[in-house]
């Protein structure tokens, strides 16, 4: 069997590894599989490109995963009907974030063969098995597929509770002297920076979030230094974007990760994801040793009742006292706050705009965007049950137009007022943050011509 992997072009100027498609490749490679990667991302290939290839190569499966954003579904159901055009279309096959939760829907706009719903590293290969047996694919744990004209969705697969036994994304296979040149926060230009991920899933369940699989399954310290050593080793990486949904999900899981980076000694510089009820001064202080630079926190909302509202386990209280902690220790905090909750108003959005001219860094440009119901999480079935939407069809092709704009409004502002006031939230964030870099451009020139700084490397870096 030969398989081809999918990597999408988002159109950024170095793209975002994509991990998941590793992980699949390096499973399927395992098992001896022929596994090949489709890089649209780094040639910016047109979609017409992909009929091309496939009419030259042949192939048995085409593996495309996918998250839930605007882009994204308008990118697939693009790229599906360039696939579907082509002379030796092989078995069509989508996973991830977007297509799990509504894999019928997504196999009837793409004309897909099958969906892998959820965690994919096991599915795929027995989903391999049976097809090149011909066997019966409702014995397939994990999948959607077409029987005829119908669809039909099986029973979910139980999770791979040992994720250390999940073989190391294929690096290998991947252009990554291109993958390395990500930035991340606080980067240096001279860092080579790598995404990985801890663990998988959360032990928290914000209702605007939606995740593939339930629960919170982490990896052990000794998994993680075994891939960043590979990676420092092999690539020169030596920053590490742990881009895993929380990387903080405990006091002593932090804990142990950092000492365990401190005691391999290899001198990584880091960011990951966190919590601010965790975020103490201990903590915060073991982190800056083990080479943590940033931590992005989703603070969300800076009101009690709207985050209550959320299912955030979060208070104002613990929000400030983390963030002054972080920047006490000297590691940049990442400000992540949504407007458009249930319970949000004017004031709510005012309290998070002020929050964040009083503690933002500049680390970061930092604008609030809209609350999106995502199919899946438990504010899209909220917004069904108010009849804000009709069904997923709705969300996608009618509501969700680009993640900066309102899909679904569960305030009681009408849309206009909604949009007018995120405008000028954002007009006094924007400011704010282009204020503080003439602020250090007329600094180094004071530097420069006054104190006569020869260290000074120009204007207009990149």
């Amino acid at each position: 069997m030969r398989v081809l992997l999918f990597a999408y072009d988002n159109e950024s100027y170095v793209q975002f590894f994509p991990t998941g498609l590793a992980y699949i490749a390096s499973s399927l490679r395992r098992k001896g599989v022929d596994v090949c990667i489709y890089n649209q991302d780094v040639h910016h290939y047109p979609d017409s490109h992909i009929t091309e290839f496939l009419d030259k190569n042949r192939f048995d499966i085409l593996g495309y995963g996918t998250i839930a954003g605007y882009y994204q579904y308008r990118k697939l159901l693009s790229a599906a009907q360039a696939i579907n055009k082509s002379k030796h279309r092989p078995f069509f096959v989508l996973g991830g974030h977007g297509p799990s939760p509504e894999p019928e829907f997504f196999m009837q706009k793409t004309g897909a063969d099958a969906v892998v719903v959820g965690e994919g590293e096991e599915t795929i290969l027995e989903l391999l098995d049976t097809i090149s047996s011909k066997g019966d694919l409702s014995k397939v744990k994990g999948i959607a597929y077409r029987e005829g004209r119908k669809i039909i969705l099986n029973q979910r697969r139980p999770l791979i509770n040992d994720v250390d036994s999940i073989p190391m994304p294929a690096y290998d296979m991947f252009p990554m002297l291109y993958y390395r040149m990500l930035r991340a926060p606080n980067c240096r230009k001279t860092d080579f920076v790598m995404p990985m991920i801890s663990g998988r899933g959360c032990p928290f369940k914000c209702a605007f979030c939606y995740r593939l699989d339930q629960g919170f399954r982490p990896r052990s310290p000794e998994s993680i230094i075994e891939e960043i050593s590979y990676l420092k080793q092999q690539f020169s990486v030596n920053y590490i974007l742990f881009e895993d949904e929380l990387l903080m999900s405990s006091v002593p899981r932090t804990e142990k990760i950092c000492k365990a980076l401190i005691d391999s000694g290899l001198g990584i510089r880091w960011c990951c994801n966190g919590r601010l009820n965790y975020a103490d001064k201990a903590l915060m202080k073991l982190m800056k040793k083990a080479g943590c630079v940033f931590i992005n926190y989703g603070i969300e909302s800076m009101d009690d009742k709207v985050l209550e509202m959320m299912d955030k386990h979060l208070t104002v209280k613990q929000i400030k006292k983390g963030i002054e902690e972080t920047l006490s220790a000297g590691i940049s905090p990442g400000f992540n706050i949504i407007f458009g909750n249930i319970g949000d108003n004017r004031q709510t959005l005012r309290k998070g705009c002020n929050f964040l001219l009083k503690y933002d860094d500049g680390a970061q440009l930092r604008t609030i965007r809209p609350v999106t119901p995502y199919p899946g999480c438990p504010l899209y079935y909220e917004a069904l049950r108010r009849g804000l939407l009709k069904d997923v069809e709705d969300f996608y092709e009618n509501k969700h137009k680009n993640s900066d704009l309102l899909s679904v409004n569960f305030t009681k502002l009408t849309d206009h007022q909604f949009h007018m006031a995120l405008k000028d939230a954002n007009k006094k964030l924007i400011s704010n943050y282009y204020s503080k870099l003439s602020k250090k451009n007329i600094e180094d020139a004071e530097r420069l011509y006054s104190l006569k700084d020869s260290s000074f490397r120009g204007f207009r870096q990149l």
